[in-house]
């Protein structure tokens, strides 16, 4: 059976969060409580912003069902368990049969409903990752930290479906 067309996308949200938690974990108060104009906020700021936005997107994709998490309150330790516990529900929901245009409607306390599509909405939340990896690893670099590598090529070199060789192609002319 192959394998649905969003989970590589999924995993590697999920892979990624993760091993940015990990190399902030040895990180002490103050480092954390790095800023960098033009990111989100401080790094821990950011990181609970991120598993944060995750919850709340599961949340409006499973219809509702609030999902336990204290943003103010978390921990880089309690950051990671959430985002692991996302890996599998997020790999079941990419799963099903998926129709792009599905109206998703997030029900507002404020008595207001927020419609848009499935498919905007998966894209959102891929993004909202991506931007605040990328916020939190300009941070480290501030500190003198070297960032993880999170490409979606290191994904992918995990388990061996992307690696380079020598062609044994004739190079073509340039044009």
């Amino acid at each position: 059976m192959p394998s649905p067309l969003l989970a590589d996308s999924f995993g590697h949200h999920i892979w990624a969060t993760i091993l940015v938690l990990d190399v902030c974990a040895p990180l002490d108060d103050a480092q954390l409580a790095t800023t960098v104009p033009g990111t989100y906020g401080s790094i821990i700021d950011t990181l609970r912003h991120i598993v944060g936005g995750d919850v709340f997107y599961l949340d409006v994709l499973r219809g509702g069902e609030p999902e336990p998490f204290d943003k103010q309150s978390s921990d880089i330790p309690t950051l990671r368990a959430v985002m692991e516990a996302h890996g599998p529900v997020w790999q079941g929901l990419v799963s099903g049969d998926l129709d792009p245009a599905t109206d998703v409607v997030e029900y507002e306390d404020s008595g207001y409903e927020t419609h848009a599509p499935l498919g905007i909405r998966l894209a959102q939340a891929l993004y909202h990752g991506t931007d605040h990896r990328s916020q939190v690893c300009t941070a480290l670099t501030s500190l003198g930290i070297e960032p993880p590598s999170i490409e979606v090529w290191d994904y992918a070199a995990l388990d061996g479906r992307m690696f380079t060789i020598e062609s044994t192609r004739a190079a073509d002319p340039p044009s």
